[in-house]
């Protein structure tokens, strides 16, 4: 999910959640990058009583929350509004206007102007939620107080999405409502739809954030208490440290189970790349590629099941299947983005003539396998979800048991401190996910008010002239344009309400395919320059250059690029419609044009080859990637030439030797 996971929480502050088991100088180096890079780590430098107090009313937060969504029997015009106001509140609590609050001198400080627009804001979707009844019952004649403080409300909730996750997604949802206006609508009309029903501020995003994902992120951060982070980059180390360039693949392979678990790009990037990537230099490989592998891979933790990223629960609840249904058929694309970024950190290694870590210095599987309790909850909530439990209350379940898993290990044992503590960060890491859902929900909105979605449909059709594979490309487009810089979730719902339906309505894609195809490229905007938040985090702890990081970092996820390009035009990747046959194909066909692709980007097979081996292997990759048995020939035919040509040459050279 995209919410912050990757903080501890041992003898935390608001502030910031110190890394178990790191130094006091590397954890500070942590924080500052993660402040420069993600927007939620700059908060305001709360201390003393005034801390203590602000972490009560985040835990209490987090614990109304669970209450709310197992035993209250509200409406959601109640449910929703109500959550949204508390959400405004904390966010002007703890984020500040501008970095110039975060100073020393700021402390314990709050200016006049904030606390004006907290009330505000809150008071806005408190007055909904107090009368409810009477403004539901007088439907579009909502009176003048009722249309100012609509307008309040709306305003409000946009500048706390513009300090928790910046200004790109306000501007979006700004010309969407300026379009609204072109349209002739008047302002009690798009207030109305905006602010006081359920196609709007508090639609189905809002709803989804304040039942499954805020419990997602609570059971996150109690995992993340676990130390299961710690495990799985020690398991990671046994399993791949000593391979040829293995600390890369130690990246690769941890990157991917922490990012399962937190789903932050940048947070994952950071907290991982701060014990991986510094491993990978010492072995040889480039700062700007080490950076890449780290941010390429933690991006990837977004489509890693069975957590994957939040927009995984929008996505569930907007196309209609339950949410068990979407984690089995990311398994295949999750897999191949992986092997891709795996293929490629290999043959680089193999290239430069890079080893792995003396066995000797790796963790040893006899006290690694003990601790494989930790993996009881995650085991557990999937479990939960397809024995037909509620989301809601299978990761309730899940986040008990983290606290009884976390009893076997005295390291990481929860006390009630560590308890509160993850309570904390949970409703921390909540608020910027739910400011984002609520301005998302203004664009989706004013697309159902409008009927924008039909006038983008005519006109992707009309350019692409009804072929599928132009209309996918312009859709990447737009993914990747409106992606920059905005949040997983936000962009997901801003392309599922306008691009998705183009591709089910327009070209007559199956809504989990159009749907999953919009999600890939709403991730891969955190390494695509030139706004590429997790890359420049990468290449801040690799003192690398940022822009070369994030081309290389581009390079590395080519699988994600590719990936549902080949299940939109083949949805047997997705397993649909298809047989295990049709299973077995694709798998087979889809790596080998992964390998082929990865070795034409690098250079190398089993020894280097030149450009024109290299654009035969990168067109046989892609004729394996488009389904069709003819293109399937020609590419196995000329990867088998091409290796073929290249082992015989290789053991002739070594023979002369």
């Amino acid at each position: 999910m995209e919410e912050k996971t990757n903080n501890t929480t041992k003898d935390v502050g608001v502030n910031s959640i110190p890394q178990g088991g790191q130094s006091a100088e590397a954890q500070a180096v942590v924080d500052e990058i993660m402040k420069k890079y993600d927007r939620e780590s700059n908060v305001r430098p709360w201390k003393g009583v005034y801390d203590k107090v602000i972490k009560v009313l985040l835990a209490l937060f987090s614990l109304f929350m669970i209450y709310m969504n197992l035993f209250a029997v509200w409406d959601e015009r109640i449910r929703r509004p109500l959550f949204v106001g508390i959400v405004i509140v904390f966010i002007f609590i703890l984020y500040p206007s501008g970095k110039n609050h975060l100073k020393p001198q700021k402390q314990n400080h709050i200016p006049f102007y904030d606390l004006i627009l907290a009330v505000a804001g809150s008071f806005s979707f408190f007055y909904f939620v107090i009368n409810n009844r009477e403004i539901i019952n007088h439907a579009t004649r909502i009176n003048q107080t009722e249309i100012i403080l609509g307008v309040i409300g709306i305003i409000v909730l946009a500048e706390c999405c513009r300090r928790v996750t910046g200004i790109p997604i306000v501007v979006v949802a700004a010309l969407f409502v300026v379009y609204a206006f072109s349209t002739g609508a008047s302002l009690r009309k798009i207030v109305y739809n905006l602010f006081y029903t359920t196609t709007g501020v508090i639609g189905t995003p809002i709803g989804v954030c304040s039942t499954y994902i805020v419990l997602f992120i609570i059971f996150g951060a109690f995992l993340e208490a676990t130390g299961i982070s710690e495990f799985f980059i020690q398991c990671a180390n046994a399993l791949a440290g000593s391979a040829t360039g293995g600390p890369a693949k130690v990246s690769v392979i941890s990157s991917a189970l922490c990012g399962m678990v937190s789903g932050s790009s940048v947070g994952n990037t950071v907290t991982t790349g701060s014990v991986t990537i510094p491993m990978m230099k010492e072995t040889g490989f480039p700062g700007e590629f080490a950076g890449a592998v780290e941010a390429a891979s933690s991006t990837g933790g977004q489509i890693m099941p069975p957590i994957m990223g939040a927009a995984a629960f929008l996505m569930a609840e907007m196309i209609g299947v339950p949410y068990s249904n979407i984690v089995v058929r990311a398994i295949l694309p999750a897999i191949l983005y992986f092997t891709g970024i795996f293929l490629m950190v290999h043959l680089r290694a193999k290239r430069l003539g890079l080893k792995g870590i003396p066995k000797e210095e790796l963790p040893k599987w006899k006290v690694l396998l003990p601790r494989i309790y930790l993996l009881i909850p995650i085991i557990a909530l999937i479990y939960l979800i397809c024995a037909g439990y509620t989301m809601s209350r299978a990761a309730i379940i899940a986040t008990i048991l983290c606290v009884v898993v976390s009893m076997f290990d005295k390291d990481h044992r929860m006390s009630p401190k560590d308890m509160f503590n993850a309570l904390v960060t949970g409703a921390k890491n909540t608020l910027s996910i739910a400011a984002a859902c609520g301005i998302a929900g203004i664009i989706a909105g004013v697309v159902t008010m409008t009927g924008l979605g039909q006038v983008f449909i005519t006109a992707i059709v009309g350019v692409s002239h009804g072929n599928l594979l132009i209309a996918l490309f312009l859709t990447m487009i737009c993914c990747i344009i409106l992606g920059m810089g905005v949040p997983t979730t936000a962009t997901y719902i801003i392309m599922a309400t306008t691009c998705a339906p183009i591709l089910t309505t327009g070209m007559g894609l199956n809504a989990l395919s159009a749907n999953m195809f919009v999600f890939y490229f709403g991730i891969v905007a955190d390494i695509t320059p030139p706004v590429a938040l997790a890359a420049y985090a990468g290449s801040a702890i690799a003192k690398a250059d940022p822009m070369k990081t994030a081309i290389n970092a581009t390079r590395l996820a080519i699988g994600a690029f590719l990936v549902p390009y080949i299940f939109s035009l083949n949805p047997s990747m997705l397993l649909i419609d298809t047989d295990a046959l049709g299973v077995v194909m694709i798998v087979i066909t889809s790596f080998l044009g992964m390998f082929a692709i990865s070795a034409a980007l690098e250079g190398y097979t089993v020894k280097p080859i030149n450009m024109v081996v290299r654009i035969l292997l990168a067109v046989a990759g892609l004729m394996m990637l488009y389904p069709g048995t003819l293109t399937d020939v020609i590419g196995i035919g000329t990867i088998a030439v091409i290796m073929g040509i290249d082992v015989l040459q290789t053991r002739k050279q070594k023979a002369a030797v």
